[in-house]
């Protein structure tokens, strides 16, 4: 109901709805009445429950991961332990001839230098030791021809045993280096017709 003023306009009863903000309608209660809100936008809970509130989903993370306080955790698995170590087989199917010619080349070099060196050690040591002075002694018991002296040196003096110490050094030279050049040459033609070595690498 509507009553007017002295001025006689209507005044609107304090009872009846009014629009207010936001466009939800609401109503001005009494003081004695409880005031609720109209639900705008949603529907209203059903009687004797409450609503709520909505718990936010989990991402779905990948298969085997677990989350926990914001850090992630593989479990474990309770298959065999992986091994430490890796094993790869490989083969060797061929080997470069003019790789194999220049190492082996370097090699039987310091071969033969170190038969030299070795022979030097050996004759200077056997000298110091008295042994070539032992064996004229023995050997001139033993082969008496009149008045001459036998010297053992004469056989195997230092100049003549470093002489036939380095032609043997060259002589390792060539020949270890031609059987290596070989020795590939023949490698290769047996990997092609058979396969190569096989070989089993692991990193420890």
């Amino acid at each position: 109901m509507s009553t007017a003023d002295s001025a006689g306009r209507p005044v609107r009863s304090s009872t009846q709805p009014r629009r207010g903000e936001g466009g939800a309608l609401k109503r001005l209660a009494d003081p004695g009445q409880s005031t609720r809100p109209v639900p705008t936008g949603r529907e209203a809970a059903p009687a004797g429950r409450e609503a709520s509130p909505t718990r936010p989903t989990a991402a779905p993370g990948r298969t085997g991961e677990a989350r926990t306080g914001g850090e992630r955790t593989v479990p474990q698995t309770g298959g065999a332990p992986r091994p430490s170590s890796r094993r790869v087989r490989l083969t060797v199917s061929r080997i470069d001839p003019w790789s194999a010619m220049k190492v082996s080349f370097l090699l039987s070099v310091a071969l033969g230098i170190a038969l030299v060196i070795a022979t030097v050690v050996l004759w200077t040591v056997l000298d110091a030791m008295g042994v070539f002075d032992e064996v004229n002694g023995v050997i001139g018991q033993v082969v008496q021809d009149g008045g001459s002296k036998f010297d053992i040196l004469d056989f195997i003096g230092f100049t003549r045993v470093v002489s036939l110490s380095i032609v043997l050094g060259v002589v390792d030279v060539i020949l270890f280096t031609a059987i290596a050049t070989l020795g590939a040459f023949l490698y290769n033609v047996s990997a092609a017709l058979v396969g190569g070595v096989q070989l089993t690498l692991t990193d420890d």
